[in-house]
């Protein structure tokens, strides 16, 4: 079996955490999401896997290099353009991305399993596998059962009683939802799938390729299964995963650092002054941290390697990405702090410049002022802030 990860999307919906990474980059306990992906498909011997890569494609690149470190062989599908000096991505659908590998190299000589690059997940794939297998089947998706008021954020999928796919929902209301399955982004094809996308030209594989094989009558079944599943979707997402798993609520993450008092985990080289501090775990703070006095912490909270929280500040179920800084007698709660900017647990987010209030922050790097917006930034922001908002 083979592997392709699709990790081409700019992931609009995860701004800000994404302004300068791809979204499958996005560390969750310090790891980014896509590497537990390839350690999960070497855990199963899936030792060939494609990724198709576009925005700040160098970044996934330059991390996973060819796969050996991780006992696996890995490429890479660009999607993109230059134009005067500027890499200009273009992505060709999820779909798309599969054929343009197809075409080029005929990679897909065998079932393959495609993965979504921004979840993490459990599955049994070797039975998952075999069912596939048992059932004829060109096509598989796994489905996981959601609770009623939660299909409107799904895909939902509707078979006939022998598991075979009917017809698909886009995020239905509750009361119009023909079931409770949604689509995991976790697919089984088999080489004969590839044949029905278009050469060419952008194809997307839920609303343009699994239709189309419905209509086609190709023997297409779902799977329902049951396991653990992290869907970094949107920023609330990303929150509550990391409180998910800081909570011990997937048994494969680990705590990494050392523990140095009950529920409180520290990296090398940092250094907390406990003089009316208070930290209530599950708390990790990075390699190179420092803890002022009179700060209070409340897990489960994630500080970033290099960061600073100054004296009298408070953070409470609060993730800092590396480099930050907490102004002194600042307050985070439920927030996300990713380099210039701060997003709260539903996704709305604020630039650095325009902090006020008792949430402010800095790079801590350098004693710098807090940067200004630059050109077109602002606007980009108060976009992006909308958006966000706009699909939450």
């Amino acid at each position: 079996m083979k592997a392709m990860i699709l990790a081409a999307g700019k992931g609009t919906r995860v701004r800000p955490l994404t302004y300068e990474l791809p979204k499958p980059m996005i560390p969750i306990l310090g790891k980014p999401v896509l590497e537990y992906l390839i350690e999960y498909l070497a855990r199963y011997d899936v030792r060939e896997i494609m990724i198709n890569v576009s925005y700040l494609h160098e970044k996934i690149e330059q991390y996973f290099g060819d796969g050996r470190r991780f006992g696996v062989q890995i490429g890479y599908s660009f999607e993109g353009t230059m134009v005067d000096g500027v890499i200009v991505p273009q992505p060709v659908g999820s779909a798309g991305g599969l054929k343009k590998i197809q075409d080029f190299s005929g990679f897909f000589d065998d079932t393959t399993l495609v993965l979504c690059g921004d979840a993490i997940v459990d599955l049994d794939l070797h039975a998952a596998l075999a069912e596939h297998h048992r059932n004829g089947a060109d096509a598989s998706l796994i489905v996981k059962a959601v609770r009623p008021e939660q299909v409107s954020d799904y895909g939902i999928v509707v078979t006939d009683s022998n598991g075979r796919i009917n017809s698909f929902q886009e995020k239905p209301a509750p009361t119009a939802a023909l079931s409770r399955w949604a689509s995991t982004g976790i697919y089984l094809f088999e080489p004969s799938v590839l044949e029905q996308i278009p050469s060419g030209q952008s194809f997307d594989i839920g609303s343009e390729l699994f239709p189309l094989l419905v209509k086609r009558g190709l023997p297409f079944f779902a799977q329902k299964r049951d396991f653990s599943w992290i869907d970094i979707g949107k920023v609330s997402d990303y929150w509550s995963a990391l409180q998910r798993v800081m909570q011990g609520g997937m048994a494969e993450f680990t705590m990494p650092g050392q523990q140095i008092r009950r529920g409180v985990w520290a990296g090398l080289n940092t250094r907390i002054d406990w003089n009316g501090t208070t930290i209530r775990g599950p708390v990790y703070i990075g390699s190179g941290c420092e803890i002022e006095s009179g700060v209070t912490i409340i897990g489960p909270t994630w500080i970033g390697n290099g960061s600073r929280v100054c004296a009298g500040s408070r953070l409470s179920r609060s993730v800092l990405f590396d480099y930050t800084c907490v102004q002194p007698a600042s307050e985070f709660d439920d927030m996300i702090v990713c380099g210039n900017y701060a997003a709260d647990r539903d996704g709305n987010s604020v630039h650095v410049a325009e902090a006020s209030g008792r949430q402010t922050w800095r790079d801590a790097r350098a004693g710098v002022p807090v940067p200004t917006l630059v050109a077109g930034e602002a606007a980009e922001a108060a976009r992006a802030t909308a958006s966000v908002a706009a699909q939450l």
